[in-house]
């Protein structure tokens, strides 16, 4: 089962598509690359998470594989407080984790993206439907304020 809303405005596109595990929100930035992942790792900050790593995934190929690819960065966070939440549930939980946005070039478009991945825990069978659903609702709360700042 799965929904896909969108939502187009003048330079923004929005797509949210919410699998029965999964969330996938994807839309174009109106600022720079540079600013796009600024600003990302700034919403995840000012909402409680922490910054694992910041790393352009485009770099490392070309500097492992010698290919130029176009710009591609990876932000990884995890809130103290979500993480806890998880593992109380299910020391398996931890699997999922870091909480993960990109930001990308797509044919001269900033494009950011976050799969919340939250919801298949139960669904994997990693803890209990019960047992997990405060941190899905909070974990939600919490990755949409971000959402909404980036």
């Amino acid at each position: 089962m799965f929904e896909i809303t969108g939502l187009m405005e003048s330079n923004l596109t929005i797509v949210n598509i919410s699998y029965a595990m999964v969330d996938v929100l994807r839309k174009e930035s109106s600022y720079t690359f540079d600013e796009t992942v600024k600003r990302t790792e700034e919403a995840l900050a000012s909402e409680g998470f922490g910054l694992l790593l910041t790393k352009g995934i485009d770099e490392m190929l070309k500097l492992k594989l010698g290919i130029e690819y176009p710009r591609y960065t990876t932000i990884l966070a995890c809130a103290p407080e979500l993480a806890k939440m998880g593992l109380d549930a299910s020391k398996d939980v931890g699997t999922l984790y870091p909480c993960s946005f990109v930001v990308y070039d797509d044919d001269g478009k900033v494009m950011v993206s976050h799969t919340s991945i939250m919801r298949a825990a139960s669904e994997l069978g990693l803890a209990s439907e019960e047992a997990m659903a405060p941190v899905i609702e909070e974990t939600g709360k919490r990755v949409r304020k971000v959402w909404d700042k980036i």
